[in-house]
């Protein structure tokens, strides 16, 4: 059984630090590519962060320069380092994984159940 549980979220202040973190289970994780996605109330499902099994990395645009994504294949966790947060970065965060990587989330086989995120200006 595939899981995916993502812990860190909470409410700051704009300009404040959190720290997303993601254990996996049930599947062979260094070699899968893991990603963040976040999702906030009326809009779509978005990318964030991805790190491949070759530990290739990319962000949206967005959160470049502000967002830190890595991985531990030893801990099968993947982490997110949100620095200098925006209010238009509240949403509910999610862990992802898939066999390779895909811009859109619908691409992506397996999921968490998400984190929220607040930030209040």
């Amino acid at each position: 059984q595939v899981q995916l549980v993502e812990s860190g979220g909470g409410s700051v202040q704009a300009g404040e630090s959190l720290r997303l973190s993601c254990v996996a289970s049930g599947i062979p994780y260094r070699s899968y590519t893991m990603g963040w996605f976040r999702q906030a109330p009326g809009k779509e499902r978005e990318r964030v962060a991805s790190i491949d099994d070759d530990d290739k990395i990319r962000y949206e645009d967005v959160v470049k320069g502000r967002f830190i994504v890595s991985r531990s294949n030893d801990k099968n966790s993947l982490l997110l380092q949100m620095n200098s947060l925006k209010p238009e970065d509240t949403a509910r965060y999610y862990c992802a994984a898939n066999h390779y990587f895909y811009f859109s989330p619908e691409n992506w086989d397996w999921w968490g159940q998400g984190t929220q995120v607040t930030v209040s200006s």
